[in-house]
């Protein structure tokens, strides 16, 4: 009997232990719990971390994520409003809002994937589809032109930036709100939407960079044209100033030499008009000079005897005739 009671004893400790495992769960911080009992939900969600207690065997726990997911969707061919196919890459962020009607909507995060995967693409589309492709790939509407992409006093519109009317942010925009509506019936919230890359179509990505290579070389060859227009204005100028200031020096040598022979002159001329003799004197100093650059090899002098010039010549003797 006492055996008997033993084991029953060991039982009913076992069969407590069992149920008392049964009885008690735990919530992370990072957890939320949705208590089902036979496939229903009970009760509301249990978002509070620690130690919690359910009906054993009865209920079950279904952990759901409190912390924020993201969603990475597959890079998607897409048309824009100018008709050019692009390759389309987004990511999102999201997190579980309400815990009981996404559970009861999707049960799981594949099932939320899947959904997102099926929103957030069609709303991406659609605003794709609305908007020119410069809307999708410029940043802002508020954006300044690159100065080395415009060329002002050009004509056409190679190198100058189209006008637009939102921009790639405003696009995201579009999505999200286009999206988060959506969702919310899921018991989802969508925190953020952006393009991770956007890519031309393999079929017209050549001829794409074909002519953005065309564009930048006429640009290039626009600027080389201005470039040597200014260096001929430059070396013209240059020229010019280079006239002008040898011009303005040799006036200046002109003048310089010309005050210094005024000022010769009239050294010599106060030192010979100091009396008659250094009159006379200076006059045949002169006369002297005159002869040797005149008189050189076979030259020949027909003059007068009243020459000024002869009258040294008529005294070769020494014997110099009075001045008149």
């Amino acid at each position: 009997m006492k055996q008997i009671a033993q084991f029953f004893a060991i039982l009913v400790f076992l069969a407590l232990v069992v149920v008392g495992y049964n009885s008690i769960y735990t919530v992370s911080e990072t957890e939320q719990v949705i208590i089902t009992q036979f496939g229903k939900v009970i009760g509301e969600p249990v978002t509070e971390s620690g130690l919690h207690f359910k009906v054993p065997f009865v209920q079950t726990p279904n952990v759901i994520e409190k912390r924020i997911l993201d969603w990475d969707g597959d890079a998607r061919e897409m048309p824009t409003k100018d008709k050019t196919f692009i390759e389309v890459d987004t990511f999102a962020r999201w997190r579980i809002a309400d815990p009981k009607q996404y559970f009861l909507r999707l049960r799981d995060e594949r099932s939320a994937q899947s959904r997102l995967d099926d929103i957030l693409r069609s709303s991406t589309l659609s605003a794709i589809a609305n908007h020119d492709l410069v809307e999708v790939v410029r940043s802002t509407k508020d954006r300044e032109p690159d100065p080395e992409a415009s060329i002002a006093s050009g004509s056409g519109s190679i190198g100058n930036l189209q006008q637009i009317e939102l921009g790639r942010v405003a696009v995201e925009e579009e999505i999200f709100e286009s999206a988060a509506g959506e969702l919310e019936g899921f018991g989802i919230e969508l925190l953020d939407v952006r393009f991770k890359r956007i890519n031309y179509h393999e079929s017209v990505q050549q001829s794409i960079f074909q002519r953005m290579i065309s564009e930048r070389q006429q640009i290039a060859e626009r600027f080389r044209s201005e470039g040597e227009g200014e260096a001929a204005k430059i070396t013209g100028k240059r020229g010019r100033d280079l006239q002008e200031i040898e011009s303005e020096a040799y006036r200046s040598v002109l003048e310089i030499r010309g005050k210094a022979d005024a000022k010769a002159t009239q050294i010599y001329a106060d030192a010979y008009n100091q009396s008659p003799e250094a009159i006379e004197f200076y006059e045949f100093i002169k006369s002297l000079e005159a002869y040797e650059t005149v008189l050189k090899g076979e030259t020949t002098l027909i003059m007068t005897t009243d020459s000024e010039l002869f009258k040294y010549l008529k005294t070769i003797d020494g014997k110099m005739t009075p001045a008149p």
